[in-house]
């Protein structure tokens, strides 16, 4: 797989994404947000993610969407997809990467890329979770998801992550 950069939030990139494959997909056409995109062996993308800087601080930089093509979800690809971009934003000079999640399934492969739960929450239903963590409020969070109407694949999901730590986290790809 082939990861990049297509812009920072001020080169005002766009990406045009086939919403029926991609959630999201209006989202990435927007040039307000910087995008980073993973292509297969074929250069077709199967994952991207849509970022911008916090309006009040500029070493914090907010993860505003992420989406991992349908025939490709449950591989990992947007772990290591996060891992990637919040590697490339340190590397940018932003010292703190925050994303807002609203299911259990987004929340443990943030926790894969490094994420961990602040304890916050925003919007509707979101938990605010930042890079760099200490990951120890893991279980925290899936607590919070356990008191919210779920689906059947949801409660399952927390079934099994009940009594483990946060998941290994993985290499961001170079």
């Amino acid at each position: 797989m082939e990861y990049e950069v297509l812009g920072w939030p001020s080169e005002g990139p766009t990406l045009r994404l086939d919403h029926r494959q991609f959630a999201y997909a209006g989202k990435f056409v927007m040039s307000n947000t910087g995008k980073v995109v993973v292509r297969d062996a074929n250069a077709e993308i199967l994952g991207a993610i849509a970022f911008n800087e916090d309006r009040t601080d500029p070493d914090t930089v907010w993860i505003r969407y992420i989406t991992v093509r349908k025939d490709r979800r449950g591989e990992g690809i947007g772990a290591r997809l996060a891992a990637y971009t919040t590697a490339r934003a340190h590397d940018y000079g932003y010292e703190r990467i925050v994303i807002a999640v609203n299911n259990p399934f987004a929340y443990h492969a943030l926790s894969k890329a490094g994420f961990g739960f602040t304890g916050e929450r925003t919007g509707l239903a979101e938990l605010v979770l930042e890079h760099p963590s200490n990951r120890t409020r893991y279980r925290e969070g899936l607590t919070v998801f356990r008191d919210r109407d779920l689906s059947e694949a949801e409660r399952s999901f927390l079934d099994v992550k009940e009594n483990t730590g946060p998941p290994s986290v993985v290499k961001p790809p170079d």
